[in-house]
């Protein structure tokens, strides 16, 4: 087996920070009660005009009077710890969250999915990256290795052949061994985790006891762990909440892709899609305002699902001030992805259509649009019009006609170069008072377009009645 361990240093920092209108600002993280609250982390923009842990915030917002400030709240940290569980459950299906500010997850039997582990490395940084969180990434053959070495390396990838000389140049300090045990280990003379492998383990034990030889075990992946595995909720809700009020639809697209990007996170993790959501929006001063945003054919993907939620919401007027946004999704379908071809066919094409047809659902309404439908009628501007209701099963025979009709059908004498199909006689509508009698031919124009023309039996002029694609 093969585990990776992703290590999360800013992890409260960065979560804070995702709340915020604008994350470059100058913002720090307190701990302690008030007034003795110390800066716990800073971003850069603060920590350049001077902020550093451990001062107190008096001298932090002297140092830097625009500084914005917010408490570290455990309950939250831990909040965007199983977020991104439920992110990484999208890539294997044993996840832990045992260790603190880390998760470990299994994914020897996602490199046939995913690739090779560089490619599927790679991939797990871009969308770690899209989210807005730093890491440091191992991968050793157990979770506790793992869990150590990227405590003092990132990107590192050991098997087992290699593992206990990359665990022997590890400081004791960064070891995982408890501090007290550190403490024992360096009055004797120990400095590295390799000084401990060379030594007898009866000896070992005798002198630093059966906690230091368990770990060293789990280290090397001779003691089995019992880690708790990640399960994913059944139901997706997220909120964002907005440091001040939003006016405008437009200042809700940067939480609305990080929403939608976590959403589609857990999609994969459960290998599903989803064609309905709902989005409430918390208002100041009022009550909320509930969208529900609906797609014609199950999705996942986080580019699509905003291009589509955008579109939607474009037709939407605010009611007042969003305080808040929430995300939900309780009903999910199966998925199959799009198979995708190399060379353009009949199937890609659909699937162009179909995109189209959903795009144009979002930006102007299903209302908006109303399929052709086609019945047995003979005269062509009576045999296809829009109705709101589902395309008709009654078609006609397939005959050449245009893919353009026009509404006024005026002379073309002198646009026809030649004619190189017809006649074709339709002869009908004389129980309706709209009697047709007309000889229609296939004719090429001067420049070179194929138009559909017609005459009347025995007549002389054209006139034109459509033009083929």
């Amino acid at each position: 087996m093969r585990w990776a361990c992703l290590l999360f240093p800013r992890l409260a920092l960065e979560g804070a920070l995702r709340r915020r209108d604008d994350p470059a600002a100058p913002f720090a993280l307190l701990e302690g009660a008030p007034p003795r609250q110390r800066i716990r982390a800073a971003n850069q923009a603060a920590r350049a005009q001077g902020i550093k842990p451990g001062q107190p915030r008096g001298l932090a917002e002297a140092l830097c009077p625009e500084l914005g400030c917010a408490p570290l709240e455990a309950a939250t940290v831990e909040r965007w710890r199983q977020r991104l569980a439920a992110w990484a459950y999208a890539y294997s299906g044993q996840v832990s969250l045992d260790y603190p500010h880390a998760l470990v997850f299994e994914v020897a039997s996602s490199l046939a999915l995913f690739g090779p582990w560089p490619a599927f490395e790679a991939r797990l940084r871009g969308e770690l990256a899209a989210l807005g969180f730093t890491h440091r990434l191992v991968v050793a053959p157990n979770p506790a290795a793992a869990r150590v070495l990227v405590n003092a390396h990132d990107g590192l990838a050991v098997d087992e052949t290699g593992l206990e000389a990359a665990l022997g140049r590890l400081p004791l300090a960064r070891s995982g061994l408890a501090a007290e045990s550190v403490q024992t280990l360096a009055r004797s003379g120990f400095r590295r985790l390799g000084e401990l492998f060379t030594l007898p383990r009866p000896a070992l034990a005798r002198r630093f006891g059966s906690g230091v030889m368990r770990h060293l075990g789990e280290l090397r992946g001779e003691w089995p762990l019992a880690l708790t595995v990640y399960r994913p909720a059944q139901h997706f809700s997220r909120s964002f909440e907005f440091d001040r009020p939003v006016h405008a639809i437009a200042g809700l697209a940067f939480p609305l892709k990080r929403l939608l990007q976590e959403l589609s996170a857990f999609l994969r993790g459960q290998d599903a899609g989803i064609e309905r959501f709902s989005l409430v929006l918390g208002l100041e001063g009022g009550p909320a305002q509930r969208f529900e945003i609906g797609l014609l054919a199950p999705q996942r993907e986080a580019e699509t699902l905003l291009e589509l939620t955008r579109a939607q919401l474009e037709r939407v007027r605010l009611e007042g001030p969003v305080l808040s946004v929430t995300l939900a999704a309780s009903r999910l379908t199966a998925y199959a992805p799009v198979r995708r071809e190399l060379l353009a066919g009949p199937a890609r094409q659909a699937q162009a259509w179909a995109a189209l047809h959903q795009r144009l659902v979002a930006r102007l309404g299903g209302a908006a649009l109303k399929p052709l439908v086609e019945h047995r009628e003979h005269r062509p501007e009576a045999a296809v019009f829009a109705a709101a209701g589902p395309r008709a099963t009654d078609i006609p025979e397939a005959r050449l006609r245009p893919g353009w009709l026009l509404a006024e059908m005026p002379p073309a004498e002198a646009g026809i170069a030649r004619l190189l199909a017809g006649p074709e006689r339709i002869e009908s509508g004389w129980w309706d008072g709209d009697d047709v009698r007309r000889d229609y031919y296939l004719a090429e124009w001067h420049d070179g377009r194929h138009a559909w023309v017609w005459r009347e039996p025995g007549g002389e002029g054209f006139h034109l009645h459509g033009w083929f694609g």
